[in-house]
């Protein structure tokens, strides 16, 4: 029954959101680079892992590929994001929200895309007892649901599915839930550990949450403090944001189960060798 609760709870920490094999040749630095991802009004955390420029540096001197995997909030497309996203040739959105998440906010999925749902850390949150009264409880539940995502065997399953997915998929992926930044950002920071982008600029892409998205978390903030008052919007902050602490939970949790990103990939998320292969060949140039 405890687990059920702390997963529901969970659940609605991370719905907040609502209110985010290497190539054998070094890559070409005279290649064009590929465009940035676009910046989008409705899904104002859609960016590419690989980063932006020439894409972030991974292991042996590579670098990450652009315009291989998008990671974002909800797709709640206006008709320009929607025009804007069509022309990145989107083979698959993998949705790893629940069903009441997906209610409140469906995705506009981009033409040709195949639409996959694959529910990580979702609960009844009917279920949980009394409320969060401090900021500090608030962060402690995002940092519980980085821990999970390492913990709990129904979360692992979600995220071998979800990588199992992207590694099988040829195409251009987009993996997404509802702020774009919990589930999502774990997802991101192990792909991108997986193919040797440095712990800093992993850590830096992750914050970025805080930037994309900067304009509809204040006017968030707003509405909570016009409706109940400072205090309840500064509970409240900590779910809309992300911080340091709470991917860092994650990272020990893994460092302590697992020693690596690559054991916890094969061990905690029963991922074959080929599916892991195949994940490092889509990410790197």
């Amino acid at each position: 029954m405890f687990r059920t609760i702390r997963r529901a709870i969970v659940a609605l920490a991370l719905c907040c959101g609502v209110l985010a094999a290497i190539s054998c040749t070094a890559a070409d630095p005279q290649q064009p680079v590929a465009a940035d991802a676009p910046r989008l009004a409705g899904a104002d955390n859609f960016r590419d892992i690989a980063g932006i420029g020439a894409g972030y540096t991974a292991q042996g001197g590579h670098r990450v590929r652009k315009g291989a995997i998008y990671r974002s909030n909800a797709l709640t497309f206006d008709d320009a994001d929607l025009a804007a996203v069509q022309g990145l040739g989107i083979a698959d959105v993998i949705d790893m929200r629940n069903a009441s998440e997906i209610a409140k906010a469906p995705d506009r999925v981009p033409a040709g895309a195949s639409y996959v749902n694959i529910p990580i850390l979702a609960g009844d949150v009917s279920q949980i007892p009394g409320g969060i009264t401090s900021p500090e409880q608030a962060a402690e539940l995002l940092r519980t649901a980085n821990r999970m995502f390492v913990t709990d065997a129904a979360a692992r399953e979600g995220l071998a599915q979800t990588l199992t997915r992207i590694a099988e998929q040829p195409g251009p992926v987009v993996i997404h839930c509802t702020a774009g930044k919990d589930r999502t950002g774990w997802t991101a920071y192990l792909l991108q550990s997986l193919v040797g982008v440095d712990a800093d600029t992993s850590m830096n892409d992750y914050l970025l949450t805080n930037e994309y998205s900067a304009a509809s978390i204040e006017a968030t903030i707003a509405q909570i403090t016009a409706a109940r008052g400072p205090q309840a919007a500064a509970v409240y902050r900590p779910f809309l944001v992300v911080d340091r602490t709470y991917l860092e939970a994650g990272i020990t949790q893994l460092n302590s189960d697992y020693g690596t990103v690559d054991k916890y990939l094969r061990d905690g998320l029963g991922l074959r060798a080929e599916v892991v292969d195949a994940l490092r060949a889509k990410l790197v140039e």
